[in-house]
């Protein structure tokens, strides 16, 4: 699976996308896995309330199921003008 973070996120990781193999069944626990990664994971994913999550390009929820996905990203919430 294709991780790819964006803006601050990819900032605090320091990396722009990785490839991982994973057994979460959700968003919630391929978090709960990057988090025990490392410190850097943590620090990015603490607040995920000000975290957006698109699976394979599209709009997401935190609970939503991974099966069949190919690419998770995750970015800040996004304004407009």
């Amino acid at each position: 699976m294709n991780v790819v973070y964006f803006a601050w996120v990819r900032e605090r990781i320091g990396l722009p996308k990785e490839k991982l193999s994973t057994n979460a069944k959700t968003v919630m626990e391929l978090v709960e896995e990057l988090r025990a990664r490392e410190e850097r994971y943590a620090v990015a994913f603490s607040d995920l309330s000000a975290l957006r999550v698109a699976l394979d390009q599209e709009l997401s929820d935190f609970d939503a199921s991974l099966n069949g996905v190919t690419e998770v990203a995750f970015f800040p919430p996004m304004t407009g003008g």
